[in-house]
């Protein structure tokens, strides 16, 4: 079997590429690799906390690799600490790494290039699939996730926090992906096909940063999480 590591942002498109790799009998996931941002301890852009990253990789059943990234983080950075996770999974004896990429040429392209003479193969398990068909598809088979993070330059902030629904998708704007794939919106996955048991959450504090809107996750046993970045 092919030993995958699989990037993770905690949002749907990672979760539902898990999903598909995992109906292949030729491929064991044996790892979820995820960027964090140091001074926030949070998934970049997604602004999910540590613990819920955690929740997931514990309801999913793999392993959970985190990757410090400096606030600001350079691109120089950035390739650094890949680099370091490349050679970390090769040590592993990971042979590929899959990413939830949908229909951006530029980040496929990057990606390939930044494994290649890894002995890394780059995996693609979502790539183009028509973005209206998979979320409908995604929702129908139980998947269940909120949305964390809003780009109100093209979407307007009250869609922060909600939940990724036929409802939001129908609510959508013209012109946005419906599975926000320009940037528009970021989702924390909670439940779906392959999770154990769901993950407990309620939406937040909803605040402004940055020139994004963000929604905390916090459990539905605790009031308000600290500052989102």
């Amino acid at each position: 079997m092919r030993r995958v590591a699989i990037s993770w942002s905690s949002g749907k498109d990672s979760a539902w590429s898990l999903h598909l790799l995992r109906q292949d009998p030729t491929v064991e996931v044996v790892a979820l690799f995820t960027t964090l941002n140091e001074q926030f301890d949070r998934v970049a852009m997604h602004a999910v906390r540590r613990e819920f990253l955690e929740l997931q990789a514990e309801s999913v059943g793999v392993p959970l690799w985190t990757v410090p990234l400096p606030w600001p983080c350079s691109n120089e950075h950035y390739e650094a600490r890949m680099r370091d996770l490349c050679i970390r999974a090769v040590s592993e004896g990971v042979e590929a790494m899959a990413f939830g990429d949908l229909f951006l040429a530029d980040i496929r392209s990057y990606r390939e290039k930044q494994l290649a003479g890894t002995g890394l193969q780059p995996l693609f398990p979502v790539w183009q699939i028509p973005t209206a068909d998979l979320a409908r598809t995604m929702i129908a088979s139980g998947l269940r996730a909120k949305i964390t993070c809003v780009d109100p330059k093209v979407l307007p902030a009250e869609f922060a926090g909600r939940d990724f629904d036929s409802q939001f998708l129908a609510d959508l704007p013209s012109g946005i992906d419906p599975c926000g794939e320009n940037g528009e919106f970021h989702s924390f996955v909670y439940d779906g096909p392959g999770f154990r048991q769901p993950i407990n959450v309620s939406v937040g504090e909803i605040v402004e940063r940055d020139g994004f809107v963000f929604a905390d996750l916090c459990s539905n046993s605790s009031g308000a999480a600290s500052a989102v970045r």
